[in-house]
């Protein structure tokens, strides 16, 4: 119960266990109001979808940056209000298995990571 490490279904931050939960831990799904009131949509599944296809079209062990997706999927005035989604449908897809998160070439907790990553395929 405790131990089980869980993702938020929207931002993909790892949920932290608390005391409150002890009896309905099963059933938590986000870590906070904010996430449970703007659940993934199809908005989010486009920017999952793009990820993957840019990452596609790219050399096996190539990486990304975050912001080559939101330049490609938002009007070039508005990607950087947008970055945080991107970094969100990449945390998901990391809790997937589909994707992992580097800095400095090394594989890090996408809940955990600062600055500046890069997205690869597993």
């Amino acid at each position: 119960m405790q131990g089980e490490r869980k993702s938020c279904r929207t931002c993909g931050r790892v949920i932290e266990w608390r005391k409150k939960w002890e009896r309905d831990w099963s059933e938590v799904k986000y870590c906070s109001q904010k996430c449970r009131r703007t659940k993934p949509g199809e908005r989010e599944a486009d920017l999952e979808r793009a990820i993957l296809d840019l990452l596609g079209n790219r050399a096996r062990n190539a990486t990304i940056c975050p912001s080559e997706v939101a330049r490609a999927a938002f009007p070039e005035k508005s990607w950087r209000r947008e970055m945080e989604s991107v970094r969100q449908a990449a945390r998901r897809l990391v809790d997937q298995g589909k994707i992992v998160m580097k800095q400095k070439g090394q594989v890090v907790d996408p809940s955990r990571a600062k600055g500046a990553v890069r997205l690869g395929l597993v």
